[in-house]
């Protein structure tokens, strides 16, 4: 995928995908850094955190669609070491507080296993 393509994505976000990121960005959760619409060989992810290798993907109907494509790209992903995390839209939306609640158990997960001496 293009940069290009990532930036454009950046600009236009989805609703779901703007109210994450208010809580992903300036390292909210966890003291971890996410990154939005980042290129991961052909695919873009809509948010990544490289260091743990924590992806988060928002979803919306035409994911119903095509789960086989996202199946397809998660094994891809999760075949060079990344955790994917999927969200529907709505999820994001009506239930914010347990969507946070499963991306900070991933992240202090992660930073556990990356860092014993973190705890």
């Amino acid at each position: 995928m293009s940069i290009q393509r990532a930036r454009n994505l950046r600009k236009n976000p989805t609703p779901a995908e703007r109210k994450l990121w208010q809580v992903l960005r300036r390292r909210q959760i966890a003291s971890v850094r996410f990154r939005r619409q980042v290129p991961i060989g052909r695919y873009i992810a809509d948010f990544c955190c490289l260091e743990l290798r924590i992806i988060i993907e928002v979803d919306g109907g035409q994911h119903a669609r095509q789960a086989d494509a996202d199946e397809h790209r998660t094994r891809w992903l999760k075949d060079r070491g990344f955790v994917v995390i999927r969200f529907w839209n709505n999820d994001v939306l009506q239930n914010p507080d347990g969507v946070l609640a499963r991306i900070s158990h991933a992240c202090t997960t992660a930073i556990s296993l990356a860092r014993p001496d973190a705890e």
